[in-house]
């Protein structure tokens, strides 16, 4: 059986609840559907109608950060370079780790386990596909993958919330530095 279409407004004022979400877990680990609901310019019965409970909002607002940042990857390449491209995926990563960071610290484990496994291998999937277009166009190190690539990335999670908008992106441009290929070889 097929799930009916959702009315134009219905649609709109989903979008805007996941927005308002989005926007507070970039604020705050602390969110609460009201405040949610008012940002978003919807009554408390349209919030619960969209979302029943914290938990299903806040991995909705994971789940597009995911799609988002792997469709990006497609789009990026076709519009610059591969190096370049890879940097603006990167600095999409940032902002998404930010949230994802806002996401797991208002989740309870179990939650926030099953997201993280379920997008993991798209996220890769992704960086391959960025790392692939710098290899063939002998931009990036062929020593390099996609997995060893995100555990670094990864580790930008250990950063204290208040340190990451002075730290995180300093950091990745390390990353990306990394991964360019020098004088053409492998071999820092």
């Amino acid at each position: 059986m097929n799930t009916p279409a959702r009315r134009p407004d219905a649609a709109q004022n989903r979008t805007r609840i996941v927005e308002a979400a989005r926007a507070a877990l970039a604020e705050s680990d602390h969110v609460h559907l009201k405040e949610i609901a008012k940002r978003a310019g919807v009554g408390q019965g349209t919030l619960y109608r969209n979302f029943p409970n914290r938990e299903a909002l806040l991995a909705e607002v994971y789940r597009r950060d995911v799609e988002e940042l792997v469709t990006a990857a497609s789009v990026l390449l076709a519009e610059h370079e591969p190096v370049e491209a890879l940097r603006h995926w990167l600095d999409r990563v940032i902002d998404y780790a930010e949230i994802k960071y806002g996401v797991l610290a208002a989740l309870e484990p179990a939650a926030w386990h099953n997201l993280v496994a379920h997008s993991q291998n798209p996220i890769e999937g992704a960086l391959r596909q960025l790392l692939d277009a710098g290899k063939a166009a002998g931009s990036i190190r062929t020593d390099v993958d996609a997995r060893g690539t995100l555990l670094l990335i990864a580790y930008l999670g250990r950063l204290d919330r208040d340190e990451w908008e002075s730290t995180a992106r300093p950091l990745m441009n390390v990353i990306l530095d990394g991964l360019r290929r020098r004088d053409g070889s492998d071999l820092p």
